[in-house]
């Protein structure tokens, strides 16, 4: 398939998910998925459902996909490395959230975690592939490996909140449980995913999620064991984000004073 090509089917395939979504989610008469399967997923329903506020990240996340594909329908990215590597991923991820709306409309709960993990699984492929494409500038940095960040740490996050929901966790150990996996699981990512932006970016949003879940369990269902933990591990989260930052931000420093360094002395010689 030549590249114009892909670059069309994904900017069609994209715009249709994004406001498929949208719609799903509520917007422009959808029911909103609070309402859905019975209010399993609304923000009282368990012990690791985040207060309401946590939601607007979407809003964030569909910002990015839109800009995702409007930057990869330009023709100077046709055979841009980066997006021939990752565009069908997004796509494929952004078809992946529209299934997953409908199978909680349709009040498959157990199904949906799947589709979610299947999200998560999409979304690393694509990170770990945006780690190996270096043709990189501020614009393709925000449409790529910012975004695919965002949307792969809230999908971890909305992976356990699902799952608890399946399990309808009112145990605080339970829940204590699988906000510890959640940010065991982006700690991990942070150390080893090659984007730096990426990274940094699911580890934001593992700890936006995880705060609202801890601001969720300060009012009903309340919790103050499930509060703090959440807090804490939000805390990690955050603080792991601006370790990978400025830890390669001083990695780049010392190779450039080392290579600027080599090349006076081979000047000089």
């Amino acid at each position: 398939m030549s590249d114009r090509v892909r670059q069309v089917v994904v900017a069609i395939g994209a715009a249709a998910a994004i406001i498929g979504a949208a719609w799903g989610s509520g917007a422009f008469g959808g029911t909103p998925i609070e309402d859905a399967a019975d209010g399993a997923l609304a923000a009282d329903a368990t012990l690791v459902a985040p207060a309401s506020t946590a939601f607007s990240i979407w809003s964030v996340i569909y910002t990015g996909l839109a800009l995702f594909a409007i930057v990869q329908a330009l023709p100077s990215r046709a055979s841009s490395p980066r997006y021939r590597s990752v565009a069908w991923w997004a796509l494929a991820s952004m078809i992946l959230n529209v299934a997953w709306i409908a199978v909680v409309q349709a009040g498959w709960l157990w199904l949906s975690v799947l589709v979610l993990l299947a999200i998560v699984a999409v979304l690393l492929g694509a990170a770990r592939r945006l780690g190996a494409a270096q043709d990189r500038n501020l614009l393709d940095l925000a449409a790529t490996d910012v975004t695919v960040g965002l949307y792969l740490g809230w999908s971890i996050v909305a992976s356990a909140a699902n799952l608890a929901a399946v399990l309808d966790v009112q145990q605080r150990g339970v829940a204590i449980l699988l906000i510890a996996a959640v940010v065991a699981v982006s700690m991990t990512l942070v150390f080893r995913l090659a984007s730096r932006p990426a990274a940094v970016s699911v580890a934001l949003a593992v700890a936006w999620g995880v705060m609202w879940i801890g601001f969720g369990r300060l009012d009903d269902p309340h919790s103050t064991p499930v509060a703090v933990t959440a807090f804490v591990a939000a805390a990690l989260a955050a603080a792991a984000a601006v370790w990978r930052f400025t830890r390669d931000r001083s990695s780049s420093g010392i190779r450039a004073t080392a290579a600027s360094a080599r090349k006076k002395v081979n000047a000089a010689l």
